[in-house]
């Protein structure tokens, strides 16, 4: 038997785990590529293969590695707290945050501190992590003897016979994902208290294998913090409350609420903007990619005229220099999400200029002839902002001429607190990229695969362009629908599904299939015209012409 271990051509009579093929005493790698499928380490080869080792600076193996310092962490409480409950939802600063409940008490700091120590403890032993099966029937017995009704609650609705369990010292448990070979691989994690439960910390392929500084992002915490308030109240927070909410015949009611839940985020706003109108010259709507901003913008501009506030819709788009100006990437190619890639000297002489009463020809960027023509001169009244859209919105380099307290800015983006089960929060990065993969196919005549290979790309513009200005923010849109996955669910599972399994993107489809087969499907009848959903799977009434 063949196998090439990073170029190196090894031969070996008998099957082999690949943690046998090479001496990893530093930890350094953490899962491995085999013939294009993501594999632990503990996976056994058993024909010819191409394996590549992954290390921290690939997003597969922070994601292991989160999974398992999560499994850590719950084992930690499980051994000093046995009648306790650990909770984890995705946090401030690229962190998990953790609540436990069932302590009769408070979380304290003694409390902190003891679990501290237990998890210390548990990855100097260095105990081996290991997977095995149980059949459904019998996973759900042993979930009920140790009261996880999370899970078992999940496991109503999945396919399979079986179900993959890691024990670890006697403690067992499933992260939904793959895990480390050994609790000794955890040699970078930091934790922090954090009213009411404590933040983890971990590596991040985005910074090269390294924990990101902790900043406390109080705009986008708040936000979180009403995320999780909403999805208590909703009783949708965990995959098995949305199905069960399907199953009752009240998902056109929970369409709705989820939708008055928008609308009264909107009226939030319009009266904030509205109360200060004497102030606010410019308004900036900025998130990451697939937020929904398009829709959101169109619905700020009805909700302010509304209440006979006119705005001046415009596009940063329409700023663009021509591409050889562009900034190159790291690979040498333009680099149109670098905020030097807009004209910002046009751009801040058109804002100025408008502001102070002149007409001025607003520029159109034909994005197929790289060319830009202007229209006719336009002019606004003294009490009619300019509403922009665009990743760099809440930049201070974009319109430095005006004043920040004549600024208005708004940061949107999707902001759930989606679980599998209680250890299992859904990442709302990957919400957006369901989103952006289906929005992509239907309207953009993107397949699947060219959106998945180009995501990393785009997640590394948002780190470099977007969240670090998150925190400049006068008000943050939720942009979030919790029914949303259970109705993009029919677009998505099918173009995951033709990925092929020797492709390069067939990890990422392959664990996006893994969660969202669990969803049950709500028809996308019910989803009203103007919902931010409409921007993704079509039907939008700001995309439709009205001919009569």
């Amino acid at each position: 038997m063949k196998i090439a271990l990073n170029g190196k051509e090894i031969i070996t009579e008998k099957p082999v785990r690949i943690l046998d093929l090479f001496d990893n005493k530093d930890h350094k790698y953490g899962a491995a590529k085999v013939n294009h499928r993501l594999r632990e380490l503990n996976y056994i080869i058993s024909n010819d293969a191409e394996v590549e080792l992954l290390d921290l600076t690939s997003s597969s193996v922070s994601r292991i590695y989160q999974a398992t310092l999560r499994y850590v962490a719950a084992m930690a409480v499980k051994n000093v707290y046995p009648r306790a409950r650990i909770h984890f939802n995705y946090s401030v600063s690229r962190s998990i945050f953790a609540t436990v409940s069932g302590l009769g008490h408070a979380f304290l700091d003694k409390n902190f501190k003891e679990i501290q120590k237990e998890m210390e403890r548990i990855i100097a032993q260095d105990y081996q992590i290991n997977r095995f099966s149980f059949k459904k029937d019998e996973a759900i017995e042993y979930y009920k003897s140790i009261g996880a009704m999370d899970k078992v609650r999940i496991l109503k609705y999945r396919t399979e016979e079986t179900v993959h369990v890691y024990e670890c010292d006697g403690y067992k448990n499933y992260m939904f994902g793959y895990m480390l070979p050994s609790t000794g691989y955890l040699t970078k994690y930091r934790l922090k208290l954090y009213a009411p439960g404590f933040i983890m910390q971990y590596p991040r392929s985005e910074c090269k294998g390294e924990i990101p500084e902790f900043q406390d992002e109080l705009v986008f915490r708040t936000a979180l913090k009403e995320a999780n308030v909403w999805a208590n109240t909703a009783k949708s927070e965990s995959i098995a409350q949305l199905n069960e909410i399907v199953e009752s015949g009240k998902a056109l009611e929970f369409i709705n609420i989820c939708e008055a839940r928008h609308n009264r985020q909107l009226a939030n706003l319009g009266a904030k903007i509205c109360d200060n109108i004497d102030e606010i010259r410019l308004i900036c709507v900025a998130g990451p990619s697939s937020s929904g901003k398009t829709t959101f913008t169109n619905r700020v501009r009805i909700e302010l005229k509304s209440r006979g506030v006119e705005p001046l819709m415009i596009s940063m788009d329409n700023f663009y220099n021509p591409v050889e100006m562009a900034p190159k990437d790291e690979n040498g190619n333009p680099d149109l999400e670098h905020i030097e890639a807009l004209d910002l000297e046009l751009f801040d002489s058109v804002i100025f200029r408008l502001i102070q009463g002149e007409e001025v020809e607003l520029p159109i960027y034909d994005f197929y002839t790289k060319s830009r023509i202007f229209t006719e001169p336009v002019k606004i009244g003294p009490k009619q902002p300019i509403l922009i859209e665009g990743i760099h919105g809440l930049n201070d380099r974009i319109a430095p001429s005006i004043p920040d307290d004549q600024k208005f800015k708004i940061y949107i983006a999707p902001l759930g607190q989606y679980k599998i089960d209680d250890h299992n929060p859904i990442s709302i990065s990957d919400i957006r990229l369901i989103r952006r993969m289906v929005r992509d196919y239907q309207f953009r005549g993107t397949g699947c695969e060219r959106t998945l290979s180009t995501w990393q790309s785009v997640r590394n513009g948002e780190f470099k362009w977007i969240y670090k200005n998150q925190n400049n923010a006068d008000f943050v849109f939720n942009s979030e629908l919790s029914y949303e996955l259970c109705v993009l669910k029919k677009y998505a599972v099918p173009l995951l599904e033709e990925v092929p399994s020797d492709s390069p993107n067939f990890i990422t489809a392959n664990r996006l299939l893994k969660f969202l087969k669990y969803f049950e499907t709500i028809t996308d009848k019910w989803v009203p015209c103007n919902s931010i959903l409409r921007e993704f799977i079509g039907g939008s009434i700001f995309y439709t012409e009205d001919t009569k």
